[in-house]
């Protein structure tokens, strides 16, 4: 897969379909690496005339790592971020979203269809109103504004976030699987092989867990993009499930409420994660939302 230096760095891409078709970039969540955007799932958007462009982000996957700044003490930052007080990081998700714009100018790519999901939401809304007149649309997915007065993660989903990772490759491949299954709730069912694939392809690919943590603090550091959001002119689709015990679902309705004219699907029974099951409800609707005008 091929390179292109952005902000200093490197970011490892992939595409699909013809690049004259209308430009989708598709960014990806916190610790997760563009592979999980599923092959057939950029297929099926090939097939809706979009060329889809996927990535790693920066601390993740194959792209650059930010090793000389640190591993932040997230226990430290989360109590930090809950007493509101004002917290250090190595990045910030603006600084990921400069990285995502840049790599669409290195494609030659002047405006493009935007997708984000979870922290990859918050970039791709980061991109909208930094960056207006580099976005046709707009798809934020299971993710929040970072309003501090919003519902936290459920307990069991914030352990996932907190807990270090077992040593060795067999003990972390099944801990992903558990984590997976724990963010993707009860309402939809747990696809475990298909779950236990992933993990062993991402782990196979480039384990870092040191960039989850970086990323992590980006986040926590962002503070709340509300106000910000209301200046977003694109045409707007906000995903979210309506049980998800990651970001929950107040997160999604919250960015809606905060962006003019944005439309709110909320999907039963998902959690914190695309499964098959929804994939054709997901792309219909992130085309609908491409196809509305926009100037």
């Amino acid at each position: 897969m091929p390179k292109t230096k952005v902000n200093n760095i490197e970011l490892e891409y992939d595409t699909f379909g013809d690049p004259s078709s209308k430009p989708l970039l598709l960014i990806m969540g916190l610790g997760s690496q563009m592979i999980r955007w599923d092959e057939e799932f950029c297929k099926k958007l090939v097939e809706q005339d979009f060329f889809v462009i996927r990535f790693d982000n920066r601390d993740v996957g194959l792209s650059t790592k930010i090793e000389e700044a640190g591993v932040p003490n997230l226990q430290k930052l989360f109590v930090q971020r809950e007493k509101g007080e004002p917290i250090s990081v190595p990045y910030t998700v603006e600084d990921m979203a400069d990285d995502a714009v840049g790599l669409l100018t290195a494609l030659n790519i002047d405006k493009a269809h935007i997708c984000g999901a979870s922290m990859g939401g918050m970039i791709a809304q980061v991109i909208a109103y930094k960056h207006p007149s580099r976005v046709l649309s707009l798809t934020s997915i299971m993710s929040s504004t970072g309003n501090p007065n919003l519902p936290p993660p459920k307990p069991e989903a914030m352990q996932v976030l907190l807990t270090p990772p077992p040593q060795g490759r067999e003990a972390i491949i099944e801990a992903t699987v558990k984590n997976r299954r724990v963010i993707h709730g009860s309402g939809l069912p747990f696809d475990e092989e298909r779950a236990r694939k992933l993990a062993i392809a991402d782990y196979d690919r480039s384990y870092y867990r040191e960039g989850f943590s970086r990323q992590l603090a980006a986040i926590w550091g962002s503070g709340n993009r509300k106000e910000a959001l209301k200046t977003i002119s694109a045409p707007t689709l906000i995903i979210h499930g309506e049980i998800d015990p990651l970001v929950p679902v107040e997160g999604g309705k919250d960015t809606a409420e905060a962006i003019p004219g944005a439309k709110l699907l909320l999907i039963e029974g998902m959690g914190h994660s695309l499964p098959v099951k929804i994939w054709s409800k997901v792309i219909n609707a992130i085309t609908e939302n491409a196809a509305k005008p926009y100037n």
